[in-house]
């Protein structure tokens, strides 16, 4: 499948909490630098995300904010 997203990074999951409704999954995208992806619990069932899996985080968003 190719997606119009550029901004995709490649990495390995090292942690996946499941809680009620949304999912945390912790993605080491280069060593040592982590991202966190928040998704529904259901999708992470779903795709059978389990840790030492390879996965493509896909980052859309219309805006940034960073603040000091």
């Amino acid at each position: 499948m190719q997606l119009s997203a550029r901004n995709q990074l490649e990495g390995k999951i090292t942690n996946v909490e499941l809680g009620a409704v949304m999912a945390n999954v912790k993605i080491e995208i280069s060593e040592p630098n982590t991202i966190t992806a928040v998704i529904t619990k259901e999708s992470a069932e779903r795709l059978g995300l389990t840790e030492g899996d390879d996965v493509t985080a896909i980052i859309k968003s219309t805006e940034v904010i960073v603040g000091k």
